[in-house]
């Protein structure tokens, strides 16, 4: 999520990801170099996992539903932690195996899709979207594929239309489609002209959605489970297309009207779904408004093995794996710091430069970050979302900073930074 304060009518993206959400949500908070001396001596691997199993029972204490974490130092046995609300075990008992939504880090998927069209020569990075989509996007023949997938078209975000709301809100169950969407988007005038700014909007990957399916004849659930999902064993990896799950599942939450922070607009207070202890089980809500930007499900496990394999060059030939490392930045007043690639976003931490993407829709909440090999990795789900769109909870917000930076250096093989130690 950006650093500034959200205006009231600014919806929830499939995650926005700007230089905060890199910065805030995926590091954290970065420790000075002297929390980040060595542990004491002996200190087993198994203590930085008791250290990470506290730090998810504290995001939970603080008030999250529920926490999934995976950890991958590359080096042994993974770290899988799964902590929830005691309230929450009502409905289901969290298991670190459990499929979630991704949101927005489907959006990786979407541009390793068309990267492997690219490889193959059935189309390229600098088609203008006129090619695939004659009259379908404003300025189209200025509008390359590359622009769509760094964010630099300057199309407006379709998650702003009012139309595409009650869909976030879980009232409206349509099954959207990839040229429904992208029509919600360009309703809206261009924020910038092609290639000048970075601007993220899932707009461009609602137009990717189309490209792929105009390009191949087939359809976007087809291509995730053929190309991606098949080939790497994700036996709980797929796009949804309606509310269904396909296997155990964890619940998503948000509080109810009466429990929301008050930070939350008025117009998001109201979501469909059956009540508990002061929240909306959202589980149900269909997530298809998400499309090509952001309704994959997957797990914990499934996500590290397809991150392995993306960044170990298993699904892209070399070229094409550059290409989704160029990046370009996020803010460019600092043009060394957060970038994001191909439907991929790196920055630099205290204690690794990771590449990776985060994700949020109502009652999901998704990191995922990887080395640049792909030899290790991390995911965190944290079960409700709105708290971090409106950036409306400190105290989650604190606990969910602390567990994430201590995953992140985990994951690269360094200590938990003194200062989140007990």
């Amino acid at each position: 999520m950006s650093q500034h304060v959200l205006s009231p009518t600014r919806p929830p993206r499939a995650r926005t990801v700007t230089a905060a959400a890199l910065t805030a949500t995926l590091a954290f908070t970065a420790a000075p170099p002297a929390a980040l001396a060595a542990p004491h001596a002996g200190s087993p691997a198994q203590t930085r996992h008791a250290q990470i199993r506290q730090l998810a029972r504290d995001l939970v204490n603080a008030g999250a539903p529920g926490v999934i974490v995976r950890v991958d130092d590359g080096t042994g046995r993974p770290v899988e932690i799964a902590e929830q609300a005691p309230w929450a075990r009502r409905d289901h008992v969290l298991k670190a195996g459990d499929e979630f939504r991704v949101a927005s880090s489907t959006k990786t998927v979407t541009a390793t899709l068309v990267l492997q069209l690219a490889a193959e020569g059935r189309l390229a990075l600098t088609d203008p979207v006129d090619r695939w989509l004659p009259g379908k996007v404003p300025d189209g023949k200025a509008i390359t594929l590359r622009m769509l997938l760094n964010h630099t078209s300057g199309l407006a975000d379709y998650t702003e239309d009012a139309a595409v709301l009650p869909s976030i809100l879980g009232k409206d169950r349509r099954r959207w489609t990839s040229a429904q969407l992208l029509a919600a988007g360009v309703k809206h005038p261009p924020l910038f002209a092609p290639g000048t700014k970075w601007s993220y909007s899932n707009t461009n990957y609602a137009a990717l959605g189309a490209v792929l399916e105009r390009a191949t004849g087939a359809s976007l659930a087809g291509l995730v489970r053929d190309r991606i999902a098949r080939p790497l064993g994700l036996r709980h990896t797929y796009l949804a297309t309606d509310s269904t799950w396909r296997g155990p599942h964890a619940r998503g939450y948000e509080p109810d009207a009466a429990h929301m922070p008050p930070a939350v607009p008025a117009a998001w207070r109201h979501l469909a779904g059956p009540r508990r202890h002061g929240h909306v089980n959202v589980t149900g809500n269909n997530p298809a408004w998400g499309g090509a930007a952001g309704a994959l499900v997957s797990t914990a496990q499934d996500w590290s093995r397809f991150t392995t394999a993306l960044m170990s060059g298993k699904l892209l030939p070399a070229a094409q794996l550059a290409q989704m490392r160029t990046t370009v930045p996020v803010d460019p007043r600092h043009p060394g710091g957060p970038g994001y690639g191909l439907g991929v976003q790196t920055a630099a931490h205290p204690c690794g430069t990771f590449w990776g993407h985060d994700g949020g829709m109502p009652g999901y909440l998704t990191t995922g970050i990887t080395d640049r090999t792909g030899t290790r990795s991390a995911t965190v789900l944290i079960s409700a979302e709105l708290w971090a769109e409106f950036e409306a909870d400190p105290k989650i917000a604190k606990a969910a900073q602390a567990l994430q930076t201590a995953v992140t250096c985990t994951m690269f093989g360094k200590p938990v930074p003194a200062a989140l130690r007990r």
